[in-house]
């Protein structure tokens, strides 16, 4: 009986994988499955993997062998995108998993895992169909935030990117599940909605999208990257229209859209967020490159110069925007002088945050035949470059939060080192901090003071004055609890940390 077993499961990647394992929580869960998260008393662990660059693959599969060193008389499955690019590889390679799930649809997990307690060793990479997507009785974040999926697969086919060799074509979700899934999860206490995709900016493109059941949508004219077939057409992106009906919806509530691809950046959404404060000015931009023949060579069509511009121009619109991005160092051709016009270009658009990583030679993907190879020590030399300058410009960037009120979701709430100390430190984020990616900001309050600490909770805005910042994390003193808790639906979710707290 399904009531019997319990499993644990190992998440890596990104926040679409995610999704991806709170969509297979939340199943099992539903069959009668326990979840643990001590994977000593698991009958099955899922290795939730990533394949997206060679560390991460040899993350997951390290997890996938320590797995079955560690508890013997566990089942495990490897699901993610590992499973779903190599199954038939793996599937001879790989002894050590029980059972190896592609994640082109999660929905028919049960279809693996329950021939995989029985005994069964089995490979099943579903069709790739639509997005995935639903319920979730578990996430696996923070208090107070969660991910909606709102594309899967991409098109832009970046000569470096192994996601559409993995993830397939763009396919984008029906507008209408998303709201009623946004509408769910304020329901149920989630303030903060991150929406999550490949490419945002694509969102209803897609050559089979119907996602207003008015058929296909396209970049409006004139849009930077768009096709030739489009070009006469859309007054409004998909993306616009879309967040138009979010911001229709009641409650209270913020949304942060991650990832847009600056080829083809939705301009039409600035007057969107502008006309409502719960649509934040976060801006999540892969440039990947400063360098104009870099540029050309990851097949995209912009350059740094109308790059800058672009950030300008959301500056202009939002002054205080927040704007995040991604270099990829080492890149097959890249010279000196190119990394160092990256160095230039970080610095003109005083990106708030970024990540930094030195190229990956992915099978399969146009970049992997280009020469010349940049030396992998060279990568990371130039990788650590932008990473310490990224640090100085954050450290400006932050100084201008100094001095400033915020509403700060509280994510964790520390437990002092000495019992009878009376302040109190808790971790959270203000509106230009993305979940895992960004900094946080430290708020200290004083725990002997009864309203303080009856604020300072996970899943719950405080009001901060901001006191002094770094080059990655701000500090902050508790003001109060912030006035928009009194409209915030009573959390009705399972968080992570609430179950592991459970088990302590």
């Amino acid at each position: 009986m399904a009531q019997a077993y319990t499993f644990f499961i190992d998440q890596h990647g990104c926040a679409k994988n995610q999704v991806d394992g709170e969509l297979m929580v939340s199943l099992l869960r539903r069959k009668g499955y326990t979840q643990t998260f001590r994977a000593d008393d698991a009958d099955l662990i899922i290795v939730n993997s990533c394949g997206f660059i060679e560390s991460a693959k040899t993350e997951s599969l390290n997890a996938v062998m320590s797995a079955r060193e560690r508890y013997p008389d566990a089942k495990i499955l490897l699901a993610g995108c590992l499973a779903e690019r190599y199954a038939a590889d793996l599937a001879e390679q790989l002894p050590e998993a029980d059972g190896i799930f592609g994640n082109g649809d999660i929905a028919q997990l049960d279809k693996i895992v329950e021939p995989l307690m029985e005994g069964k060793r089995t490979v099943l990479v579903p069709a790739q169909n639509g997005v995935c997507g639903g319920d979730r009785d578990v996430l696996l974040s923070f208090a107070g935030a969660a991910y909606v999926k709102i594309t899967e697969g991409c098109n832009n086919r970046c000569s470096f990117c192994a996601i559409p060799l993995i993830r397939g074509h763009l396919r984008s979700r029906p507008a209408d599940d998303i709201l009623a899934e946004i509408t769910s999860l304020v329901a149920k206490g989630v303030y903060e909605i991150n929406l999550i995709g490949q490419d945002l900016a694509a969102y209803g493109t897609g050559a089979d999208d119907n996602v207003f059941g008015t058929g296909r949508t396209h970049l409006p004219h004139g849009t930077p990257g768009a096709a030739e077939e489009d070009a006469g057409g859309a007054s409004e992106s998909g993306l616009c229209t879309l967040l138009k009906r979010i911001s229709a919806l009641s409650g209270t509530f913020r949304v942060r859209l991650l990832y847009i691809h600056p080829d083809h950046f939705n301009a039409d959404i600035l007057p969107v967020i502008k006309s409502d404060g719960r649509l934040l000015p976060y801006f999540d931009i892969p440039f990947q490159s400063g360098d104009d023949a870099t540029i050309r060579a990851m097949h995209r069509v912009g350059t740094a110069q109308g790059y800058q511009n672009l950030v300008a121009q959301i500056r202009a619109a939002f002054p205080d925007a927040a704007i995040r991005t991604t270099f990829l160092t080492g890149f097959p051709g890249e010279t000196d002088e190119a990394a160092r016009r990256t160095q230039d270009f970080l610095r003109a658009i005083e990106a708030d945050w970024s990540g930094c990583f030195p190229y990956s030679k992915e099978e399969g993907t146009p970049a992997a035949t280009l020469r010349p190879h940049v030396p992998a020590k060279v990568a990371r030399e130039r990788a650590a470059a932008l990473t310490a300058l990224q640090a100085e410009v954050t450290r400006r960037r932050l100084a201008r939060r100094i001095g400033k009120d915020y509403d700060v979701l509280v994510e964790e709430v520390l437990a002092p080192r000495d019992a009878a100390d009376d302040e109190g430190i808790a971790i959270g984020r203000a509106w230009f901090q993305a979940p895992e990616v960004d900094g946080s900001v430290v708020i200290r309050y004083d725990r002997s003071d009864r309203t303080a600490s009856a604020a300072v909770q996970t899943g719950r805005l405080v009001r901060v004055r901001v006191v002094s910042g770094g080059d990655l994390d701000l500090h902050g003193d508790f003001l109060a609890d912030s006035p928009l808790n009194a409209t915030i639906a009573k959390p009705a979710l399972t968080f992570a940390q609430d179950l592991t707290r459970a088990e302590e």
